[in-house]
């Protein structure tokens, strides 16, 4: 039997957009699937309104709460009788007064609510994030970078358009990444615990599969992503979200092991506690044999194929040498990055590639060197898994490149310093990074030229909550602002 939604309605001027009616409104929209706000037009209200009620309606759309809101010129019966909705929320003040809409609300089954919400320090979360303002980038350090190495804005758009042909597959861990906001209210009495109160949950694809989303949102023809699921609630949602990001999905299930979830819990822009639940076992033998296979009748339709490995067991060395060695029969471009934090992972496994991506600490990890400078570790990199170009990400420090010669007894270094310097969330910088750099290598650019639109990419992701594919529009904007 198909589930039925219940829809809320609020009605109101909504004059001033104040706190109170943020927290009326997240109330609203806990009551049921769907939330509707009427905003009663100018002629509606019996006091004049301070505000118009175009800027009025808008107030109330940008709230992430709030599915549809509209202007009203109705009374509040003749508009529950005309959307039937399954709920109406008014605030707690109104429950001991008359309230007309309960005969157009029983007329059909429908309820009245009273709440006003609970206690929450300000609006401003429940804003909707619009990416349209991450340009606020120092370009300065670019502009010489770019100078350097010849890089103008023609050839970076030549490598724009070309992008546009690209087909590639995205082999790696699945990851859901949770940030639940709340309210920092103190310390236990009981014990030295901080406590919490949520107020909202957001939840996103993380690991692979953004890095697949990066790759399509800036541009890509075609993407495939390979992965494993478990059979639980963070799989469903992996499968609803992957259509949003248009890539198609390449999928295997595994009982043994759960898809990747970790739970961010935040109070006033600051993360107080990770909880990763995750198990780090490589796959069997059998399932290797399966993704291979696949992987394999994908592999004339592709440009670049992508390893975006976080170390819980997807990508054994032997499922790894054997897609490398298919890809490189066939002329496929390979790029890797190998997630060293909470767990332990070895980016100098990745022999031959196009392109690495590690952390600083991935590669003294990989290597069990912590005394050499960045320099000659990356070079130590490079004569252990002879990659092409090796770019070494240094957070808030921006990136070392370096590109060895076929002889590996001469090479190149230069560096880009982080473009910015405010970054709302870190989380997505590399897999941003990734995505830019390596397309802009399977469109023809050089490593400088890959790394130039690399770190604008990363710079434009790390301005806003949450990892999110990132639009090429937004990319040449930048690029564009970086030029002029």
């Amino acid at each position: 039997m198909k589930k039925q939604h219940k829809t809320v309605l609020v009605i109101g001027n909504f004059d001033l957009l104040h706190p109170g009616h943020v927290r009326l409104l997240k109330f609203a929209r806990e009551c049921g699937d769907r939330l509707l706000v009427a905003v009663n037009k100018d002629c509606q209200m019996k006091i004049k309104s301070r505000v118009p009620e175009q800027h009025r309606l808008e107030m109330i759309q940008s709230l992430e709460c709030v599915d549809e809101a509209f202007l009203t010129s109705d009374e509040p019966t003749e508009l529950i009788a005309r959307l039937k909705p399954t709920v109406v929320v008014k605030g707690k003040e109104y429950e001991n007064r008359e309230n007309p809409e309960l005969k157009s609300l029983s007329a059909y089954g429908g309820k009245l609510i009273f709440g006003s919400g609970e206690f929450e320090t300000s609006a401003q979360s429940f804003i909707k994030r619009d990416k349209k303002q991450v340009l606020n980038l120092d370009y300065t350090e670019a502009a010489l970078y770019a100078k350097r190495h010849n890089i103008s804005a023609p050839s970076l758009s030549k490598v724009f358009k070309t992008i546009q042909a690209a087909r590639v597959l995205v082999i790696g861990e699945v990851i859901v990444d949770e940030y639940v906001q709340g309210t920092a209210v103190g310390l236990s009495q009981e014990d030295p615990t901080i406590v919490i109160t949520p107020n909202r949950k957001d939840t996103f694809l993380g690991g692979a599969a953004i890095t697949a989303g990066h790759i399509k949102a800036l541009g890509a023809e075609h993407v495939v992503l390979a992965s494993v699921l478990g059979e639980d609630q963070a799989a469903d949602y992996t499968r609803s979200q992957i259509a949003n990001y248009q890539v198609e999905p390449l999928f295997f299930s595994d009982q043994s092991r759960p898809t990747p979830l970790k739970t961010r819990y935040r109070a006033s822009n600051k993360t107080l506690l990770r909880v990763n639940q995750v198990r780090q076992h490589k796959i069997s033998q059998e399932l290797q044999a399966q993704i291979y296979q696949a992987i394999e009748s994908q592999l004339n339709q592709i440009d670049l194929l992508v390893f975006s490995d976080f170390n819980y067991g997807l990508l054994p060395q032997p499922l790894v040498e054997k897609i490398a060695a298919a890809c490189h029969q066939r002329g496929i471009r390979l790029v890797a990055d190998s997630q060293t934090s909470s767990q332990v992972g070895d980016i100098a496994r990745y022999c031959n590639m196009d392109l690495l991506t590690p952390t600083e600490r991935e590669v003294r990890v990989s290597l069990n060197n912590p005394d050499d400078g960045l320099v000659i570790l990356a070079q130590k990199l490079t004569e252990v898994s002879l990659p092409k170009n090796l770019v070494i990400t240094l957070a808030e420090e921006g990136i070392l490149i370096h590109k060895p010669n076929d002889t590996f007894d001469d090479w190149e270094n230069d560096r880009l310093p982080a473009l910015n310097t405010n970054a709302v969330d870190p989380a997505g910088a590399g897999d941003c990074f990734l995505a830019a750099s390596s397309l802009a290598l399977v469109a023809g650019a050089n490593i400088w030229q890959a790394c130039y639109l690399g770190s604008l990419a990363a710079a434009c992701q790390v301005a806003s909550l949450g990892n999110t594919p990132l639009s090429c529009q937004i990319l040449e904007q930048a690029v564009k602002d970086s030029f002029s």
